[in-house]
């Protein structure tokens, strides 16, 4: 069980924002009061400092998720994290760190939860006689390679659970410590158990930057999609989101550049808002694009029925209207063009199987 009171509920004084996605720290959509802090004069001379992750153990007695959503293809997930620090601005699972008591804002980046114990839970669930095995998706809520990762090693010990047990799985990620992890994707992808979404928003550099301030760039991104379908790992591009007159301009060229670099299919998704990231995200346009933040802005009201985000199924992930069926057949071009199909090959359940353990009775036949 997390409990907040493990970190503090406003900034510090003479901390500099920097290298981070959002730059408040608004309080959650549950919480009573709003708390501010501010300087009056008598900290001129405090030493500034940039802001530093930390990070505290979650404890859990179940780690995988269900889900009844009919707008996704998966009913089950695991988040290995809660918050991510690549920061980006628009990131749609900002509005779950106010489930905690923390802020959608800085909270999301800075203050992060890990389940040490992932690994171990989740081999105790695959364990039971009624665990039918259907594909499980990790990403889909934070990035299972963010930068703690690589010190934490969660990712990779639920991976080896999954090979262990010939679990299919679905992985969607923009870290490059997917790759330290090839040692265990390429002999489930051989058996069709493991499909890799890497994520892109943009092919520039400095847009990439603004908005996924500590995302590996979009260059890198495309190399690890070369990386990994040259050891044979099925990779799909996650064109996501698409921000209207901001980067739905790149659509073609980013379908064309994810396929010459191994990407087998590719789907998109529109910005959506939810919560409390349509303020971060507003905030984010007239600091960084104030000439194009209000075109934007009418545009996302234009796909939502008048409103910045609609959360109906069915609606909330491409949008409507004629500019939505017009991005539609765009896309729907370009993966012809590009010789890239929708989805990847089915993922295989029918080789699931406890593992031999030491002391296990050896099987008959």
């Amino acid at each position: 069980m997390f409990k907040e009171s493990q970190f503090e509920k406003t900034l510090p004084l003479g901390i500099q924002i920097k290298a981070r996605g959002a730059q408040s720290n608004q309080a959650g959509r549950f919480e009573r009061f709003a708390r501010e802090t501010f300087l009056d004069g008598w900290d001129a001379e405090l030493e500034t400092k940039v802001l530093q992750t930390r990070t505290v153990d979650e404890r859990t007695t179940k780690i995988i998720t269900k889900n009844k959503s009919p707008d996704i293809s998966f009913d089950r997930s695991i988040n290995p994290y809660r918050g991510c620090e690549h920061g980006c601005v628009y990131c749609y699972a900002r509005p779950t760190h106010s489930y905690l008591g923390l802020s959608a804002g800085l909270d999301f980046e800075t203050k992060l939860t890990r389940k040490k114990d992932a690994a171990e839970i989740l081999e105790k669930e695959l364990s039971s006689s009624q665990y039918q095995p259907k594909v499980i998706a990790i990403g889909t809520n934070t990035d299972p390679y963010q930068p703690i990762e690589g010190r934490d090693e969660i990712m990779r010990d639920i991976l080896k659970v999954l090979s262990d047990w010939n679990h299919p799985v679905m992985i969607t990620t923009r870290g490059t410590l997917i790759e330290r992890d090839i040692d265990l994707l390429a002999p489930m992808a051989a058996k069709g158990l493991v499909h890799v979404g890497i994520s892109m928003t943009t092919l520039g550099s400095r847009l990439s930057r603004q908005l996924e301030p500590r995302a590996p760039a979009p260059v890198r991104r495309l190399k690890i999609m070369s990386t990994l379908s040259a050891q044979g790992i099925p990779v799909r591009a996650m064109i996501a989101p698409v921000i209207p007159a901001l980067t739905d301009h790149e659509l073609e060229a980013i379908v064309s550049a994810c396929a010459n670099h191994g990407a087998r299919a590719a789907t998109y998704l529109v910005l959506r808002l939810p919560g409390e990231v349509s303020e971060l995200f507003e905030t984010w346009l007239h600091e960084n694009v104030p000439d194009r933040a209000k075109r934007i802005l009418k545009r996302l009201e234009e796909l939502h029925g008048g409103k910045i985000y609609d959360p109906r199924f069915g609606h909330r992930f491409k949008g409507q209207g004629e500019w939505a069926k017009l991005l539609k057949a765009r896309f729907e071009l370009s993966l012809r063009h590009a010789k890239m199909s929708k989805t990847l090959p089915d993922l295989r359940c029918d080789l699931f199987e406890r593992p031999q353990r030491i002391g296990d009775q050896l099987a008959l036949f």
